[in-house]
This record gives C-alpha cells, structure tokens and sequence, in this order.
C-alpha cells in the first residue's frame, strides 16, 4: 500500500512540475527563449519543449502504453539531466534544484510504477531490484 501512495504522490508532484514549467514557457516566453540561448541550446526549442512537457504529463497519467510510459520515464530523466548539467555548467547550481527535485520524483515514480498499475513494466521491476541489491 506505501508503494502505491509513493507512486501516486511522486507522479501528481512530477507532473505538477512539467505543467508549471510549461505554463512558466508559455507566460515568459522571452525569458524562457533567452535562457535556452544562455545555456547554448537552440532558442527554437521553445514551443517543442512546451508541448514535450505537457505530452509527456499526460503519457504518464494515462498510461496509453507501457512501451510509451517507460519510453516517457527515459525522455524526462534525460531532459532533467540536461537540465541540472546546464544549470551547473553556467554556475547556477541553485538553479539545478528543480532538476534534481524532478530526477527523484522520477525515480520514485519509475520504481513504484507496478504497484499502482497494470500491465506492470519489466523495466521498473529491474530497476526497483537492481537498486535494492546494490543499496542505492
């Protein structure tokens, strides 16, 4: 019963950071545009990164696919990723806490997806197992 309100929890908290963030790009956009060009990514990122935000809350919550849900858990710890080494990289490591907020909510959500779900994801199980084995 504690996975599943673990799953629920960290995956409404992940998803409320996707749409706040989207919701920042669309009300700042100059800001947001500017920001990206500062970190040496592409200014014409900003209306596919929008969308990509909100696509993938809503992947997650619906759960159209397994292969889709897992391929979505990928996408956001990469962007997350990216986005805490951005941060870093400019020497703004305070701006990486939503990033590395955002990376354990994913993992916390990743890992508990079987409880809460069905079909269950063989990845989530053996990444769950892996990091229980290794004391991660």
């Amino acid at each position: 019963m504690t996975e599943i309100w673990i799953y629920w929890i960290s995956t409404a908290l992940l998803g409320f950071l996707y749409v706040t963030s989207a919701i920042l790009y669309i009300v700042k956009p100059g800001w947001v545009r500017q920001t990206l060009v500062d970190f040496g990514y592409p200014a014409y990122l900003h209306p596919l990164l929008i969308a990509v935000k909100i696509l993938a809350v809503v992947a997650l919550l619906s759960r159209v696919s397994v292969f889709l849900g897992d391929l979505v858990y990928a996408g956001i710890f990469f962007h997350l990723m990216l986005s805490a080494m951005a941060h870093v990289g400019v020497k703004k490591p305070l701006g990486a806490l939503p990033a590395v907020t955002g990376l354990v909510l994913m993992a916390a959500s990743f890992t508990t997806q079987n409880a809460a779900r069905t079909p269950p994801s063989s990845y989530a199980e053996t990444v769950a197992n892996h990091m229980l084995s290794h004391q991660i």
